[in-house]
């Protein structure tokens, strides 16, 4: 009987391990898809702007993950123009370039914010001498700044404008941040739009003064940088962009803390310890958000600097 039984299950055993023999000897279907590729070109500027991502990458957070990251200096707000010309993968870039290119139709999908500002980050600076001690006591003042039409002049005109001033009457002089207080110095700005660790270091050397904090009022928490790849590109490589992003919000979490980024600072950037110690620290947010990015987008209109209100979630990856 027992023999008999045993022949009964034989075939029933059989049956069972060619349903299940895929799973048990052509490898387990459960298992994610690979990666489309696992190499990116990452491009990176500001130091303390992309302090997490070089730090993820220095500490081999994303090799870890399977993940390569060549990290690419760019040059002064030439992240989209390498993006376009195919030298990046991902573009580090300041939201209102972004979004500008975005509105003029470029296909960009966002990939991550990278820095948002906090109290002190930026602002206007003037010399210690300076009779330019009431932001609003100016009507038609020169402004020195980094880059025409850009963050540092949309800013500049939100706070200047709070304070009173006619946004149209002021007039905006360009140069490097590296060169402005000379410019403060020769009389051919009334004040300068900073940021750190500049402004730390004015006020260090030559006793500068903070004429305006840049991140208050309708910049207050303002969204400044983020990174972002061409849309047919993000298309083709989904789940290698999900992969990135994944990481990089686990790096901007551990950025959290300013210990983390200030002794990473003096590593990736000409920044010295004790400037390191003393620079305001904005935030790293840690996933993207279409609201708080929104609020760029809506000033950039209401100053006129975008013809069309630009739909941000129309930017951020779907699901």
């Amino acid at each position: 009987m027992a023999t008999r039984s045993r022949r009964l299950l034989l075939p029933l055993v059989a049956v069972l391990l060619l349903a299940g023999g895929c799973g048990l000897f052509s490898g387990d279907k459960s298992a994610p898809p690979p990666l489309e590729r696992t190499t990116l070109r990452v491009g990176v500027g500001n130091a303390i702007d992309t302090a997490p991502l070089r730090l993820a990458v220095a500490d081999g957070r994303f090799n870890r993950a399977g993940l390569k990251i060549d990290l690419v200096e760019e040059g002064s707000g030439d992240g989209l123009a390498k993006l376009a010309s195919g030298d990046l993968d991902i573009a580090f870039a300041n939201d209102v370039s972004m979004f500008r290119a975005a509105a003029g139709g470029t296909a960009l999908q966002l990939q991550g914010e990278a820095y948002t500002a906090g109290s002190g980050t930026m602002g206007l600076v003037t010399l210690a001498n300076s009779p330019y001690t009431d932001p609003g006591a100016k009507k038609a003042p020169t402004i020195a700044v980094d880059m025409l039409d850009d963050l540092s002049t949309l800013a500049a005109r939100s706070v200047l404008g709070t304070a009173g001033v006619d946004p149209t009457k002021i007039t905006f002089y360009q140069c490097p941040y590296d060169q402005m207080t000379k410019a403060l110095n020769d009389g051919e700005a009334d004040a300068a739009w900073m940021v750190e660790p500049y402004i730390t270091k004015a006020e260090k050397e030559l006793g500068a003064q903070v004429l305006a904090d840049g991140a208050r009022g309708a910049t207050q928490n303002f969204p400044v940088s983020a990174y972002a790849s061409g849309r047919v590109f993000a298309q083709a490589n989904p789940r290698t962009l999900a992969l990135f992003r994944q990481v990089l919000g686990d790096a901007q979490e551990y950025a959290a803390d300013p210990a983390v980024v200030r002794s990473a600072l003096p590593r990736f950037s000409s920044i010295d310890a004790t400037s390191a110690s003393l620079i305001a620290l904005g935030t790293y947010p840690t996933s993207l958000n279409a609201i708080r990015l929104q609020r760029v987008a809506d000033l950039m209109h209401n100053a006129g600097a975008l013809a069309d209100r630009l739909d941000v979630q129309s930017l951020l990856p779907r699901g």
